[in-house]
């Protein structure tokens, strides 16, 4: 993976915690946008840790640039509660993954296996900001326009599709609702077909922006 940060301190951090862990190498850095993207297009990381607020080209320009050249890289979005406002625009852009940097080690860890796998991690505690920002863009559409989507989930694809919107992992929804994990993918393939959305993400905000589910 590659880590893109403007201060080499927090680089150098962030690379002793990652590899603590066996299983995850840090192949390069990277101080600024433009260099994240050459070293990226290059290097080819199963998985980038993105600063947003970079000199030269900040993290959304550049991931605005690597998803116009088709990137594989999955981008795990880094912040600050300050920019918590980027959250829903980068959603959108098809990012893999936002964390803040004051997560625990646990988190940030979780954050990339997840990632590497091919899902999409949001912290739980950030979809209250998705929640806010879908509403605001929402703007008063008519509430008598129910969706049909809504009519054809079922009861357990709505519970799947509510711990999914709050962040929650297949595993951890298997536990919650003492089924198998195996249930559990089936309902999330099954959740994907039936609202035309291709990640957990596009599906929580879905879920959000149409009121699908209730997130207090």
């Amino acid at each position: 993976m590659i880590i893109a940060d403007d201060h080499s301190m927090v680089r150098e951090g962030l690379k002793q915690l990652i590899e603590l862990n066996e299983n995850i190498e840090v192949i390069d850095q990277a101080g600024n946008g433009e260099e994240v993207i050459q070293k990226a297009l290059e290097k080819k990381p199963d998985v980038i840790l993105m600063d947003i607020n970079m000199p030269v080209l900040n993290g959304i320009e550049a991931v605005k640039k690597l998803k116009e050249k088709n990137s594989p890289c999955k981008i795990i979005m880094l912040t600050i509660h300050d920019e918590i406002e980027y959250l829903f625009e980068t959603v959108e852009m098809g990012i893999d993954g936002y964390i803040l940097k004051d997560s625990e080690s646990e988190v940030l860890i979780n954050a990339i296996k997840t990632v590497y796998k091919g899902e999409t991690y949001i912290q739980p505690n950030m979809a209250v900001h998705l929640v806010k920002k879908a509403n605001r863009i929402k703007n008063g559409n008519n509430k008598n326009n129910i969706k049909e989507e809504k009519n054809q989930l079922t009861k357990r694809e709505l519970e799947v599709l509510k711990l999914i919107t709050e962040g929650l992992l297949n595993k951890e929804i298997a536990h919650k609702l003492c089924i198998s994990e195996k249930t559990v993918k089936n309902h999330v393939s099954n959740i994907f077909k039936k609202i035309d959305v291709y990640d957990r993400t596009q599906a929580a905000v879905y879920a959000i922006k149409e009121k699908i589910v209730d997130i207090k």
